[in-house]
């Protein structure tokens, strides 16, 4: 078995190279669509906490994604690809809801919680990009600017 590989080695990695070609023609769309209402510049956070967000959240939760090479190549473009639609699902700092204060002290809330739970940025995303990795001083950072805006968007809303 073995010594049939071993004679027929080239033509195998011609047929994978071909394989790994032929899905580049498969690649997902990579769109960052316009931005209706940005987080950032309707909260204004101190500098240090926008670099934050941005560095660690920005990619995946925002429509001002920077598609990094690899998501142009098949296999990896369609876990970028994935990756960004569900953070944009989940939740989107390029549809920040100014108008509602409930809602947006909510979005402030569950950004407080997964950074409690230490479940964003995830570690396939830092291990890639370092800067988007959160010292614990970074991260208690954020959550207080975070629930101080909250408290204070609730205190806004009107009485039920």
């Amino acid at each position: 078995m073995t010594r049939f590989f071993i004679k027929k080695w080239h033509w195998i990695l011609l047929a994978a190279a071909a394989c790994l070609a032929g899905l580049q023609l498969t690649n997902p769309p990579r769109t960052n669509p316009p931005v209706k209402s940005d987080f950032l510049a309707e909260t204004k956070p101190p500098a240090g906490i926008a670099t934050c967000l941005r560095a660690a959240c920005y990619d995946c939760h925002s429509h001002e994604t920077i598609w990094p090479w690899y998501s142009r190549v098949a296999p990896m473009a369609w876990l970028v690809a994935a990756d960004v639609n569900e953070g944009r699902e989940h939740f989107n700092f390029s549809e920040w809801p100014k108008a509602d204060a409930g809602s947006a002290a909510k979005k402030l809330d569950r950004i407080n919680e997964v950074l409690d739970y230490r479940e964003m940025p995830p570690k396939k995303y830092t291990l890639i990009h370092t800067d988007a990795r959160l010292t614990e001083a970074q991260r208690k950072q954020i959550m207080e600017w975070t629930d101080a805006e909250a408290q204070k968007l609730r205190s806004q809303m009107p009485a039920p």
